[in-house]
């Protein structure tokens, strides 16, 4: 039983590393990433600061930026384009 188990484990990860190849869906990952990394300095900031109006400010955006990196992410990786990785690089 625990080697059928095993067995459908490394069968599982074997596929997910066969999808997960792609330039786009690299693309996608450091988009994601690279949005998660500023939405988060932007969180520290705010837990930062005592001003409540600008700690709002900062949270609102994050989540921005959050946003926008996940659809920055989903277009990349909807139009097969590793292209637009760059595009968003430059305009973050």
């Amino acid at each position: 039983m625990k080697l059928l188990v095993k067995a459908a484990c490394a069968a599982g990860l074997l596929a997910l590393g066969a999808c997960g190849g792609n330039a786009d869906d690299r693309a996608a990952e450091n988009i994601e990433a690279a949005g998660e990394n500023q939405a988060d300095a932007l969180e520290a900031q705010a837990d930062a600061t005592s001003n409540d109006q600008v700690h709002d400010a900062l949270e609102a955006k994050a989540d921005n930026i959050e946003d926008a990196a996940e659809a920055a992410a989903d277009r990349a990786d909807d139009n097969d384009d590793a292209r637009i990785e760059n595009q968003v690089a430059n305009h973050m």
